[in-house]
């Protein structure tokens, strides 16, 4: 388990090193049908937000802690919800990264930026700690808690705060 937490710990701060380094372009990729680069980041960090909470509901549904509800399919609805929340959660790292930096503007912002390295870091140690024969029973519990502790908390400094502040736009 050493190794998936090094290597998690070292994806957090090569990304806040780089953040912070890097010079901002305040410049990012639109997709089109939407009105700016910010309404595609709160809008993909939205997907990925309520993508996540299919994944604590199927992880528990697997783990049979909603009751007698534990369907065959749990496993590859939380497999599957996994990857299209992490491809939507890309781009938007890539935004945030490129175009906006680390930011420390006000208790939002900073938490924000500490945020999203520490849910790219421990997604990374849970991805590498997945395949270990032998992990003890808390490990994938823990780690994937911190995930989405972590993505809710990047949504409600982000995408939330953008909605109350701007409001429904797409």
């Amino acid at each position: 388990m050493l190794l998936p937490v090094l290597a998690g710990a070292a994806v957090a701060v090569a990304t806040g090193v780089y953040a912070k380094l890097h010079q901002p372009t305040g410049i990012a990729v639109n997709v089109a049908g939407f009105t700016g680069p910010m309404q595609v980041k709160v809008w993909l960090g939205s997907g990925a937000m309520a993508l996540a909470v299919v994944q604590v509901l199927s992880a528990l549904a697997m783990w049979g802690r909603l009751g007698g509800f534990r369907p065959s399919w749990a496993g590859v609805a939380h497999r599957w919800s996994g990857r299209v929340a992490f491809l939507l959660a890309v781009p938007v790292a890539v935004h945030c990264l490129y175009a906006l930096g680390f930011a420390a503007y006000d208790l939002r912002t900073l938490a924000h930026s500490l945020f999203g390295c520490f849910f790219f870091g421990m997604f990374t140690t849970k991805m590498l700690a997945l395949p270990k024969p032998g992990l003890a029973g808390w490990v994938l519990p823990v780690t994937g808690g911190a995930v989405f502790v972590a993505l809710t908390a990047i949504w409600l400094t982000s995408s939330l705060w953008y909605f109350t502040t701007f409001g429904i736009t797409r």
